[in-house]
C-alpha cells in the first residue's frame, strides 16, 4: 500500500492564522524585553548618578576636611614660620656644615648607604604630594595638573632614578636623612595645600606666569641633570681621588648642580605665583647657598691655584 504525503502549502490564510496565534507570545516577550531594557538603563543611570554624587560629596568632604584641619590663616602662619626657619638655617649653615657627600661628617648620626638614604629622604614628598593631588577636587584641572606634574617630575627623578645612578659605596648620616625627610613632608603640605586647596588657578593657562616659570624650571632641571652626570663621571671605577668638575654651568659656578636645582624652584615659584613657591625657593637657597660656599672653600684648600684661577662663583653665575 502506498502512502502519499501531500506537502502543505503556506497560504496567506494559514500565515495570518499563525501570526495571530503567536501574537500574544510576541507581545509578552516584547514587554519583557522592554522591561529589562528599561530596568538596566535606569539602573545604569542610577549608578552613574550615585557615583557622581558620591565623588562630588567625597571631594567636597576632603576639601572641607583639609581646610577645616588647616584654616587659611593657619596655613599662612605655617608659611611665615617656614620662611623664618629658612633664614635661621641659612645663617646656621655658614657655621655648621651639613655633613654629607663631599663634606661627610659622622657627627650627624650613624652612616647608611647613600642609595638607601636618598630614597628614604626624598620619597615622602613624592607620595604625600600624590595623595594630596588625588584627594583634591581640582586634580584634573589644567593648571593644578601641570604644576603637579612639574613638581613630581623632579621628585620622581630624585627619589627613584638618582639613587640608582650613584656610584661607589658612599654613606649619608642618618640625621641628615631624617631632617631632609621631615622638610620634604612639610614642603609637600606647603605646595599641595596651596595648589590643590587654597589657590585659585581658574584661567591660569591663559596667563604668562606658568609658561615663563615652566621654561625656567626646565632650564634648571636640565642643568641639574647634566651637572650630576659630570660629577658622577669624574672618577673611573676604583679611583678615590677628587677632581674639579668641568663643562656646562661648571664654567661659571663651582656648584652647578645646586644652581640648577635652585633655578628649578625659582621657576616653580613663578609658575605657581604663590608664597608657598617663594618659601620653597628660599629654603632651597638657604640650604644650598651655604653648602656651595663650603664646597668652594674645600676646593680652594684641596686644589689651590688650579681652582682659583678658574674664577668661578659659588652658586649663581657672576653674582655669588
Amino acid at each position: 500500500m502506498h502512502i502519499i504525503l501531500e506537502q502543505q502549502l503556506l497560504t496567506p490564510t494559514t500565515a495570518l492564522r499563525l501570526f495571530w496565534s503567536f501574537l500574544p507570545l510576541i507581545n509578552t516577550f516584547g514587554r519583557h524585553i522592554f522591561a529589562f531594557h528599561f530596568f538596566f538603563v535606569s539602573l545604569s543611570d542610577l549608578c552613574a548618578y550615585v557615583y557622581a554624587a558620591h565623588a562630588q560629596t567625597t571631594e567636597k568632604r576632603t576639601h572641607d576636611m583639609f581646610t577645616e584641619l588647616i584654616s587659611l590663616e593657619s596655613y599662612n602662619l605655617f608659611l611665615g614660620i617656614m620662611a623664618a626657619i629658612a633664614v635661621v638655617v641659612f645663617i646656621a649653615l655658614y657655621f655648621v656644615e651639613a655633613g654629607y657627600g663631599y663634606l661627610f661628617n659622622p657627627k650627624f648620626g650613624f652612616p647608611i648607604p647613600n642609595k638607601v638614604a636618598w630614597v628614604l629622604m626624598e620619597c615622602p614628598v613624592f607620595f604625600v604630594m600624590a595623595w594630596l593631588w588625588w584627594l583634591s577636587p581640582v586634580r584634573f584641572e589644567a593648571a593644578p595638573l601641570v604644576l603637579f606634574l612639574i613638581f613630581q617630575t623632579h621628585y620622581f627623578q630624585r627619589s627613584f632614578i638618582f639613587p640608582l645612578l650613584i656610584r661607589g659605596n658612599s654613606k649619608m648620616p642618618v640625621g641628615i636623612m631624617l631632617m631632609g625627610a621631615v622638610f620634604n613632608t612639610l614642603n609637600a603640605a606647603m605646595q599641595g595645600g596651596w595648589i590643590f586647596y587654597y589657590g585659585n588657578y581658574e584661567g591660569w593657562m591663559s596667563k604668562p606666569y606658568i609658561y615663563i616659570g615652566a621654561a625656567v624650571w626646565l632650564f634648571g632641571f636640565i642643568t641639574n641633570l647634566h651637572s650630576d652626570y659630570v660629577i658622577r663621571h669624574l672618577r673611573k671605577p676604583g679611583d678615590t681621588k677628587h677632581y674639579i668638575p668641568m663643562g656646562g654651568m661648571f664654567k661659571y659656578v663651582s656648584s652647578a648642580n645646586y644652581f640648577g636645582e635652585f633655578m628649578e624652584w625659582v621657576g616653580f615659584a613663578i609658575a605657581s605665583w604663590s608664597w608657598a613657591g617663594v618659601v620653597f625657593a628660599l629654603w632651597t637657597f638657604a640650604n644650598l647657598g651655604p653648602r656651595s660656599a663650603s664646597l668652594y672653600k674645600r676646593y680652594e684648600k684641596e686644589f689651590g691655584e688650579e681652582f682659583t684661577k678658574l674664577k668661578r662663583k659659588r652658586i649663581i653665575p657672576f653674582i655669588y
